[in-house]
């Protein structure tokens, strides 16, 4: 007698359909799992069979064959062991399981040695590849509940027990209340740009960055405001599209955060320290199980690397194919696996490891040879990536508290998104939508400038590179945006080289 489940084996966000089979002859007792199923999984033999127990219900005799096809995917997880719990009770005729349900019904949960369900991670993920498989019901644990209904196009039905599971099958489904998210009265308020003051050009330069999601560089020295500026990024960013929503919400449900709260509808923000490692970075894991990196979980977002020449090399030059190309691959001996990563990355350095070189005011105590090996670990390839760079000078006068209160998150907001719009309308007829994304052939071909004259001296001069002209024309369109005007002229372009380049862009 045999009996078929269904589950999901996750390879990165992707889902393969798995087919969990279950079979018994007559001989000494015993449970063998076949599949390519990792570590984890294979301890579920005890594990499972020790619920089913619990649960009051008939563990099979004789050899139980437990196949999960297809056999060339490689299956790992916790969230197997309620499909394989069902799978196995029902080739007993003494637990009396209801079969009709179980061709459209996806299962997932982790069982207890005592039959409880326990949430498993990447439940969004899962129920999403689910859909696509067309599953139109699924089994999930009753914790995971209300994550699992944020997830359109298919039912989901929360269990807590194993026994509650073939309660769903016969269609006597136990009903589990949704709790409602209450808003945590004690969390501090979000940091908001009007805590910013004086450096009117650093505040410009991040309503520029946020406007066009650009790349941003701040170099200067320590306790000019590089981090406060930085938290405050993600405050003038406009919300996530729903489609937005779901993607980044299930990349952080893959991580294993919880999103009880409902999707997740703002720009992340993710601020590895600098001792991070270039596997927790970009992705990476062991076991055969991938997980996503902290340039996956600023997907939509933003990814701020503070004091930047301290990070590893290896690490930083990891950047350089997402910060390209919007995602990370990460290659395993038995699979390829694809993260999305199209964040908004925040680099902050000091001038040398003192933080005085070039100070006015203060003497630098380090020698020539390591404020030049200090600013070199930050890489010509990986600055050439970025948008914009900013140099931000020492704060000479004390800011009066009862001065003139800067401008609010909510009053930059309105600008960014107005230039959003812009960029929308100006872009509806392609895959993109901001001006970051949009190609070097584009730029030039399809949004020609009045004026290149001042982009092909600096290109003579050895100051900008082919990438670089593309990251000023995109600069450039995104002030245009701001200004509200429908074409780039010599004012955007200068501004945009300044941004750029700094003071060089005046000998330019």
């Amino acid at each position: 007698m045999s009996a078929t489940t269904w589950c999901i084996a996750l390879q990165g966000l992707e889902g393969a359909r798995v087919e969990v089979e279950a079979a018994t002859t007559m001989n000494l007792p015993r449970t063998i799992f076949v599949g390519l199923p990792d570590a984890a999984l294979n301890e579920a033999k005890e594990r499972v069979k020790h619920g089913v127990k619990a649960a009051g219900r008939k563990w099979p005799d004789g050899v139980v064959t437990v196949n999960l096809s297809p056999g060339s995917v490689h299956k790992h997880g916790t969230h197997f062991d309620l499909a394989i719990a069902v799978a196995a009770m029902s080739v007993d005729e003494r637990n009396e399981v209801a079969r009709p349900l179980l061709a459209d019904t996806v299962l997932f949960g982790e069982l207890g040695l005592d039959g409880r369900v326990r949430p498993v991670r990447g439940i969004i993920p899962l129920l999403l590849a689910a859909s696509r498989h067309g599953f139109e019901r699924a089994v999930v644990p009753a914790a995971q509940l209300a994550e699992a209904e944020l997830v359109p196009g298919i039912t989901v039905w929360g269990v807590a027990h194993l026994h509650e599971v073939l309660e769903v099958l016969a269609g006597r489904p136990v009903l589990h209340s949704v709790p409602q998210a209450q808003p945590d009265e004690a969390a501090p308020a979000s940091p908001d740009l009007s805590d910013v003051r004086g450096n009117e050009e650093a505040r410009f330069a991040l309503e520029v960055a946020a406007a066009g999601r650009h790349h941003l560089f701040l170099h200067g020295p320590p306790g000019v405001g590089k981090t406060m500026l930085a938290s405050r990024l993600p405050s003038i960013l406009p919300p996530l599209a729903p489609s937005e929503a779901i993607e980044v919400s299930a990349i952080h449900s893959l991580a294993g955060e919880r999103l009880d709260g409902g999707l997740i509808t703002r720009p992340p923000f993710q601020d590895p320290h600098h001792t991070a490692s270039r596997q927790s970075l970009v992705g990476g894991g062991g076991g055969g199980e991938i997980r996503p990196g902290a340039v996956s979980l600023a997907h939509r977002g933003v990814l701020f690397l503070d004091e930047g020449p301290e990070f590893g090399q290896k690490t930083l030059e990891s950047l350089r194919v997402p910060l390209e190309n919007g995602y990370v691959s990460i290659g395993r001996a038995m699979q390829q696996v694809r993260f999305p990563a199209r964040f908004q990355l925040v680099l902050a350095a000091n001038p040398c490891p003192c933080g005085s070189h070039g100070v006015a005011g203060k003497e630098c105590s380090c020698p020539p040879f390591r404020v030049r090996q200090y600013q070199d670990r930050l890489s010509g390839p990986i600055l050439d990536r970025v948008d914009i760079m900013l140099q931000m000078p020492a704060v000479t006068r004390f800011m009066e508290v009862d001065g003139p209160v800067p401008e609010s998150s909510a009053v930059v907001l309105s600008r960014v998104l107005e230039a959003r719009e812009r960029q929308a309308r100006r872009l509806a007829e392609t895959p993109w939508t901001t001006n970051n994304e949009v190609p070097g052939s584009y730029l030039r071909s399809e949004l020609p400038l009045p004026d290149a004259s001042p982009i092909n001296r600096a290109l003579a001069l050895g100051k900008l590179t082919s990438r670089g002209v593309d990251k000023v024309l995109r600069v450039a369109w995104t002030l245009a945006d701001l200004a509200g005007k429908e074409a780039v002229g010599s004012t955007e372009l200068m501004a945009a080289m300044r941004l750029r380049l700094g003071d060089a862009a005046r000998a330019a």
